[in-house]
């Protein structure tokens, strides 16, 4: 009899629950848009600023953020609970009953209504998608990686580490499930007494820091592959970026409010000028199969979290994600999107693992896009202890920070121009197989790729003084004439542009307000990028 009443209780328990809809509500508009852009301070953290003024990505509507007083509202009408709220979609995720949902539409400021359960008209109709450079070696570092060995040099890695790219100055967040032992485990050390570890947050129970290095561990072990040091044991593809660890999947149950919390993660690693995310997460099928998502909805353009991990891509954002785990099954949303790189798994002799899930997407894209190992990866675990674990899981930061140290030594490239140049550096490209993709990339080749040229052209010339307060000047080394000079705002507006005819050149910057500019040097195919800070 007992249970009996239990199988009942728990089979109206889900009734109960899938009465209740998910859906997005997209608003008509923001305030104080043009306000905010002129002003992008008052929105944007300044290394968000710089990070956009260095790629030359637009400040626009996207970035300001969604009218509360619409939110507020929206929270009051009977029988809605507000999940989540997106800033680049101008949209709040809401549950609530069907009816319920739909009455929202007689808000004038309410625009539409997607429904998660297609068959209550979800629908992409309507959203439209807008389809240098190396520091100076300072010292040689030769790690002993210990157990991470194979995992790097099978990438190359350990050879950009040996030049000293070592992720610094790049900003890394992961999205995951909980982060316990990072703020205090050993092999996290170096990040935590350096200050490289940011405020995380935890967008599930909406608490701030240290709820976020709590609840599943799978993200301590994906952070650890990325980051993660012990002395002469285990050193991660990345070991010296910062960290940002954000919450956003709930492993108690899977509904589409985790794809929107993901995307307000996104949306806050932008503005804090996070560099690269990466997520070892993947959606496609729920507690509720009204919302599962097909093969024909891994397109890049169905999921939310696909759309928007395209909107973090247009925002100058690298996103690395894992392909997922279903072996010959298809992969899973945000890894279907154009905007990400993609990571399947090998093992420890470079074969595919079997476990990896495999490309295309439905619309025929090359998907994954590159591979790593991920068939008993090292990683360290919540207790500190160096283990294994497989999956997609891991083969994505491992490559996520080899992206880091990798970018470190080209700045100002876009985040275009580097996951291509992944791409070329694997070993099948530009062939590929639905289950290797690209193959398994060698970053010391991506560096090679990124051109040595540029080396010597970043040596050739000084701007100082800097910051500077009524004129700089420029030395070259050499000058054929054929080198422009322009300066940009923080809203990427040119604001000077002059022809260098002589080696050496003096520019009145007086009459330019307080500020970071971005100066960019010009000689035929090469672009050099130089923050320049007039005050």
């Amino acid at each position: 009899m007992d249970r009996l009443f239990l199988t009942i209780f728990l089979v109206m328990s889900s009734l109960l629950s899938w009465s209740q809809q998910d859906a997005w509500v997209y608003f008509t508009d923001k305030e104080d848009v043009a306000a905010s852009i002129a002003n992008p301070i008052t929105i944007l953290t300044q290394d968000a600023i710089d990070r956009k003024m260095l790629h030359n990505t637009p400040i626009d509507d996207r970035d300001v953020p969604v009218n509360e007083n619409y939110i507020s509202q929206v929270k009051n009408e009977t029988g809605i609970t507000v999940m989540a709220k997106s800033k680049w979609f101008n949209c709040v995720h809401v549950r609530g009953s069907e009816e319920d949902i739909n009455e929202l539409t007689s808000l004038n400021f309410v625009s539409s209504i997607e429904f998660a359960d297609d068959s209550l008209t979800r629908t992409s109709d309507g959203f439209a998608f807008e389809k240098q450079d190396p520091k100076e070696q300072q010292q040689r570092v030769d790690y002993n990686y210990g157990a991470t060995d194979n995992q790097v040099t099978m990438l190359g890695v350990d050879f950009l580490h040996q030049q000293d790219y070592v992720g610094e100055d790049m900003v890394v967040a992961v999205l995951d499930s909980g982060f316990p032992g990072v703020n205090i485990n050993g092999g996290f050390n170096d990040l935590q007494l350096t200050g490289r570890l940011g405020n995380g947050y935890d967008f599930v129970d909406r608490e701030d820091n240290e709820f976020a290095f709590a609840s599943s561990s799978h993200g301590t072990r994906v952070a650890s592959d990325i980051v993660g040091f012990i002395e002469n044991q285990f050193v991660g593809t990345a070991p010296q970026v910062t960290l940002y660890c954000f919450r956003t999947e709930d492993v108690f149950s899977e509904n589409p409010v985790e794809e929107s919390y993901w995307v307000e993660a996104a949306e806050r690693a932008d503005s804090l000028g996070v560099d690269i995310i990466n997520t070892s997460l993947g959606y496609r099928t729920f507690d509720n199969p009204a919302y599962d998502y097909t093969y024909a909805d891994m397109n890049g353009e169905t999921a939310f979290i696909s759309r928007g991990a395209t909107q973090a891509f247009e925002k100058g954002m690298l996103l690395v994600t894992s392909a997922g785990n279903s072996g010959t099954g298809m992969i899973s949303a945000p890894a279907d999107s154009p905007g990400v790189l993609t990571v399947g798994a090998v093992d420890s002799d470079g074969n595919y693992a079997g476990f990896s899930s495999i490309g295309p997407s439905s619309d025929g894209r090359v998907k994954p896009d590159v591979m790593a190992k991920g068939a008993s990866s090292a990683v360290i675990d919540q207790n500190n202890t160096i283990t294994t674990s497989s999956g997609t899981s891991f083969s994505s930061p491992i490559i996520a920070g080899a992206v880091a140290s990798l970018w470190q030594a080209f700045p100002q490239r876009t985040n275009a121009q580097i996951m291509q140049v992944v791409r070329e550096a694997a070993h099948l490209y530009p062939n590929n197989t639905p289950q290797m993709s690209y193959g398994i990339p060698d970053f010391s080749e991506a560096l090679s790729l990124l051109g040595a040229d540029d080396s010597a052209f970043a040596k050739a010339y000084t701007i100082a003084p800097n910051p500077a307060t009524d004129t700089i000047e420029i030395n070259f080394s050499t000058n054929d004439g054929n080198m422009e000079i322009s300066i940009f705002d923080m809203l990427g507006k040119k604001v000077l542009d002059v022809q260098l005819e002589n080696t050496s050149t003096t520019l009145d910057v007086s009459n330019l307000q307080n500020g970071v500019y971005v100066v960019k040097i010009c000689k035929g195919g090469t672009t050099l990028s130089q923050k320049l800070i007039v005050n």
